[in-house]
């Protein structure tokens, strides 16, 4: 049986084979899911936002209601406020959001614009990604659950590289 393609055979080698090939599967597919936003939104009429900037435009958009600064940030596992400022900056730029306040603290709204231009993407993702993945619906639920719980394992083994 063929080995499964890895992207670093020397890490490979050690005590979890299987780590490594998930490895090479994630950064292949978060390249690819990069790709998938920036076209889907340029197909659905707005061209030239980045993988960051559509995700910060759909997490403004979730349950319709202002967010924080922070909030964006904690929910996209962004740590640079300045990655966060810039693609709030741009999708206001591009209209697709509004800045305002809420006490001390700057918020950010999606305006009509946005809210076409999620739908539009919704429609794409729906016609285009839905029927590939629809037979999969049980798999992608197990690998949702095992990414959740992978993520907290990589961020605390972060915190552990840090101390050393």
């Amino acid at each position: 049986m063929p080995k499964a393609p890895v992207s670093s055979a020397h890490l490979a080698a050690g005590a979890s084979p299987a780590l490594s090939e998930f490895e090479f599967g994630l950064i292949l597919c978060s390249a690819a899911f990069g790709r998938w936003m920036t076209g889907c939104a340029a197909a659905a009429g707005q061209g030239g936002l980045s993988p960051t900037e559509v995700l910060v435009l759909h997490t403004v958009r979730h349950r319709d209601r202002p967010k924080r600064l922070a909030e964006i940030m904690r929910v996209q596992g962004i740590e640079d406020a300045h990655i966060a400022r810039y693609a709030v900056r741009k999708l206001a730029a591009a209209g697709l959001v509004t800045l305002g306040r809420q006490g001390k603290e700057q918020t950010v709204t999606v305006t009509e614009a946005g809210l076409a231009l999620c739908a539009r993407y919704h429609e794409l993702r729906e016609a285009l990604l839905t029927p590939a993945s629809g037979q999969e619906e049980g798999r992608l639920r197990e690998a949702a659950a095992l990414l959740r719980a992978l993520s907290g394992h990589y961020d605390q083994a972060a915190r552990a590289a840090a101390t050393i």
